[in-house]
């Protein structure tokens, strides 16, 4: 699991706007970016996620009004960086893309 410096500097990659006591206050999650309360969680080879887990970062979310979003960042050095989201955030993420980039179904 990665330190606090760590997750700090994952945050500001992303442009995020870090949460102070993230989980402890009022503040839930590790930050906010746009309509979005990300957690950010790192890991250096696997990361596991659980129903509960998905639970706890949606109810954070919901007390800020927000969408509930993920970041798994996995290894040293080159991270691979992931997003996890609800199904309604992708389609409507999708359907944005899709007006402006055009329908590209083949």
């Amino acid at each position: 699991m990665a330190d606090t410096k760590s997750e700090l500097s994952e945050i500001r990659k992303m442009g995020g706007k870090p949460q102070k006591n993230s989980g402890r206050g009022w503040q839930k999650g590790d930050a906010t970016l746009g309509p979005f309360v990300v957690d950010v969680k790192e890991y250096k080879k696997t990361f596991g996620l659980s129903r509960d887990m998905w639970g706890k970062i949606s109810t954070d979310a919901s007390k800020h009004r927000k969408e509930p979003a993920l970041m798994v960042c996995l290894g040293d050095g080159t991270a691979m960086r992931l997003w996890v989201i609800g199904d309604e955030m992708f389609h409507l993420m999708l359907d944005a893309y899709q007006e402006k980039y055009g329908d590209d179904n083949g």
